[in-house]
């Protein structure tokens, strides 16, 4: 079974010639930035919302034992808040292999929260990625969080530190916010 997406998301959007491009967070990118920006602005797209559906088994769990962590799931009339940061085309070199356990790179348009408008890249684990676990009970998706821990550390500290981190940007995430309720 291959998660392995980084050589796909290479030969998914071409850069030549572009010196920034706009990439949205609503994951851990909102509060584990590992990488230069040129600019960071609180943003929001529509028809997503964020579910903890998508397992790790590189970061957040292990192969035989894989967390839980954010994709997004396509909803009619839904929102989701996240950072938008401007990058430099080169620093897809490090997302790609970050984000590379089932995710690919799709384009968005995005909204600024003083309402200005951009287009920019979102990585998506779709339902067809072989490490996509789908929906469950959120008692369920809590339970596999707290007892799940990977080379990036505990699961659970995953899903404290994007409540806190969605918190702070004002957003009021349901599923994220339940699950943190089971959680604690």
């Amino acid at each position: 079974m291959s998660f392995d997406t980084v050589a796909h998301n290479r030969s998914r959007q071409q850069f030549d010639g572009v010196s920034s491009v706009w990439l949205f967070g609503y994951g851990s990118l909102i509060y584990k930035v590992d990488f230069p920006f040129l600019e960071q602005r609180p943003a929001t797209i529509e028809g997503w919302a964020r579910r903890f559906w998508q397992g790790s088994h590189d970061h957040r769990g292990t192969p035989d034992a894989p967390g839980r962590v954010v994709t997004l799931i396509s909803q009619p009339g839904a929102q989701c808040k996240g950072m938008a940061y401007r990058v430099s085309p080169e620093v897809f070199e490090h997302l790609d292999v970050r984000e590379k356990n089932g995710y690919l790179r799709f384009t968005t348009a995005m909204t600024f929260d003083d309402g200005g408008r951009a287009e920019g890249l979102v990585y998506i684990a779709t339902e067809d990625n072989a490490a996509f676990l789908g929906p469950a009970s959120s008692f369920d998706i809590a339970s596999q969080i707290a007892r799940s821990s990977g080379p990036s550390g505990p699961n659970r500290e995953y899903l404290l530190k994007l409540a806190e981190a969605l918190r702070t940007l004002g957003d009021d995430d349901p599923h994220v916010f339940e699950l943190e309720s089971h959680l604690l």
